[in-house]
């Protein structure tokens, strides 16, 4: 297999990015079409267009690769969730403008489910896909506690704990069932769960 680079491609001369940003991007696309345990080392250097040991002296592991993959979805997911609550000033809105996100991501070309489900969901406990999950859920559910409380719920943290257990539901849907409606349906359901503890 020829390994000439073209003009623009990972590793030619037009390709303006660091090393460390190709590793990235490339781990960011391998991992989320394939998983964090099928795609190998060799193949993200492959892809990124770097030497092996810019890996190494970039990140130090694989895992620590896995972290950094996992950390910037979790970037992505954030802003793209405050940037939807943010064009909100009603609470009860600003709740259900998390599922508004959700059903954004959900249209995107290429969507595959949750990247942090599927990289726990192959990882040992410990492991910095275990972790960097962990922390999500936590950013997550914490996010909606707080939308919750601004609201008026009673008891926001338990409203937060099921409107998550509706936003996880929501991905499997779309991915497992490749239900169309999944983005709506669980915005409908937020709403019925929402207003209820605001009664």
């Amino acid at each position: 297999m020829s390994t000439t680079a073209t003009a623009g491609s990972p590793g030619s001369a037009t390709d303006r990015r660091t090393a460390r940003e190709r590793l990235l991007d490339a781990a960011n696309e391998l991992f989320y079409a394939e998983g964090v345990h099928t795609v190998g080392i060799d193949r993200i250097i492959e892809h990124a267009g770097v030497a092996k040991a810019s890996l190494y002296s970039t990140y130090g592991s694989k895992d620590e690769l896995v972290r950094a993959y996992l950390v910037l979805r979790h970037e992505r997911i954030q802003a793209r969730i405050e940037r939807h609550v943010a064009a909100h000033t009603d609470p009860r809105e600003r709740v259900l403008a998390v599922f508004d996100a959700q059903a954004e991501r959900f249209a995107e070309p290429g969507y595959r489910g949750c990247a942090f489900t599927a990289a726990a969901a192959e990882s040992e406990p410990g492991s910095a896909a275990v972790e960097e999950t962990e922390n999500y859920r936590a950013w997550l559910v914490g996010v909606l506690t707080e939308l919750s409380r601004e609201a008026g719920a009673r008891e926001p943290e338990a409203l937060a704990r099921r409107l998550q257990m509706i936003y996880d539901g929501a991905g499997l849907a779309i991915r497992i069932d490749r239900a169309a409606t999944a983005g709506p349906d669980a915005r409908d359901a937020a709403a019925t769960l929402l207003d209820a503890a605001l009664a």
